[in-house]
């Protein structure tokens, strides 16, 4: 599921950083927490979601932000991706959240539409500055 969300995305991560980025999922000590939404009547994965939780300056309780969330294409439609996100507001609720984001190109319509019963979209624009990995020795 993981290379068919960057290939949605169309994102090239590499095979190294993806391993890294389940190792932090896994870890114990990690900020970074993993969800997976299954099919009620087999138990195959349908979809799953990544989120980070962390401290933000507005507020004195922590923020999740909810960096990836992917329902596969065959389970679309069936509420996998309205589970996760309500799964997400109810750990918001119990933990104390100040709030919950995420974020989607404007035209996966698809998504948005589920996205639009949780919440309004605001007007803020997106600016990403990436900066190449540091050389290794």
């Amino acid at each position: 599921m993981w290379r068919g969300y960057c290939d949605f995305y169309e994102a090239r991560v590499s095979d190294a950083v993806t391993d890294a980025t389940w190792r932090r999922i896994l870890a114990a000590d990690s900020s970074i927490f993993g969800l997976v939404a299954t099919s009620g009547s087999t138990g195959e994965a349908a979809g799953f979601a990544n989120y980070i939780v962390h401290p933000y300056t507005w507020s004195e309780l922590p923020a999740c932000y909810l960096e990836d969330l992917f329902v596969r294409p065959e389970a679309r439609g069936t509420g996998a991706g309205r589970a996760i996100l309500e799964h997400l507001v109810g750990l918001g609720r119990a933990q104390h959240w100040g709030r919950l984001y995420w974020m989607t190109r404007e035209s996966n319509d698809r998504a948005r539409r589920v996205y639009d019963h949780f919440c309004a979209h605001d007007d803020f624009i997106r600016y990403v500055l990436t900066f190449e990995a540091a050389p290794t020795a």
